[in-house]
Order: C-alpha cells, then structure tokens, then sequence
C-alpha cells in the first residue's frame, strides 16, 4: 500500500485519507489478530472444559428450581 500527498493537500485531509485507506485494506485487523497468539487446547483439555461448563449449567439450573437464585 502506497498513498502520497497530493498536491496543495492538507495534512489533515491527507491523514483521513491514508487512515481510510489502511481501514479498507485490512492491515489493522490482521496485526490485531497477529496480536496475541494462543497455542490450540489440546482435545482432552477441550473435553474437560466442557464436562465442567456441564455441570455448571447443571448446578445453577438446580439452583434455579431451588430459589436459591
């Protein structure tokens, strides 16, 4: 990507335009995606994650029915 000066341009028109430009080009989403890299969960992780998201759904569901929220 490339953006130059026009001639007789304001600083200002020439900021909106190069930002618009970078906007459009997907550059800042894509560094912010590069951002934090995060390793995969491993497949035993994933499961145990989602035995215990389970059982909490299942405790305040209980809770729930008891009054108790």
């Amino acid at each position: 990507m490339f953006v130059r000066r026009k001639e007789g341009e304001t600083t200002g028109s020439f900021l909106f335009r190069f930002s618009k430009k970078v906007q459009q080009s997907g550059i800042l989403r894509e560094v912010k995606k590069r951002k934090f890299h995060h390793r995969a969960k491993s497949r035993i992780k994933r499961k145990i994650a989602a035995i215990y998201r389970d059982d909490k759904k299942k405790e305040v569901e209980r809770s729930k029915k008891m009054g108790l929220l």
